[in-house]
């Protein structure tokens, strides 16, 4: 079972920024796709940014540009570097982990199911 826990959210003005980082623990070495996903009040989730074990990287098209992903060297933190930040960047961000790799049909996505999920980390932003 992977564990995640998610830090780094906080209020910020449009314009600024925020890095999240996700704690890791449990990933398997041989195959993995983990990412961001975030949940506005009233709306669905979605997909934000996901990096697989074959260095496959995926933004959905809303923050192509602004966000990078990354991780620490012994893939033991996942990190997301927020730029340009808008209010519709408001949301519950979460990290979590499949055992697959990263879906090639949905930007910002991983296939198959979650094998991992944190609790979440809020970001608001203020106009």
């Amino acid at each position: 079972q992977v564990q995640l826990v998610e830090s780094g959210g906080g209020s910020v003005q449009a314009g600024g920024s925020l890095r999240l980082s996700c704690a890791v623990s449990g990933l398997s070495d041989s195959r993995y796709c983990i990412g961001w996903s975030r949940q506005a009040p009233g709306k669905e989730r979605e997909g934000v940014a996901v990096i697989d074990s074959n260095g496959r990287i995926s933004y959905a098209d809303s923050v192509k540009g602004r966000f990078t992903i990354s991780q620490s060297n012994a893939k033991d933190t996942l990190y997301l570097q927020m730029n340009s930040l808008t209010p519709e960047d408001t949301a519950m961000y979460s990290c979590k982990a499949t055992a697959r790799t990263v879906d090639l049909g949905r930007r910002g996505y991983c296939s198959g199911p979650a094998s991992g999920w944190g609790q979440g980390t809020q970001v608001t932003v203020s106009s």
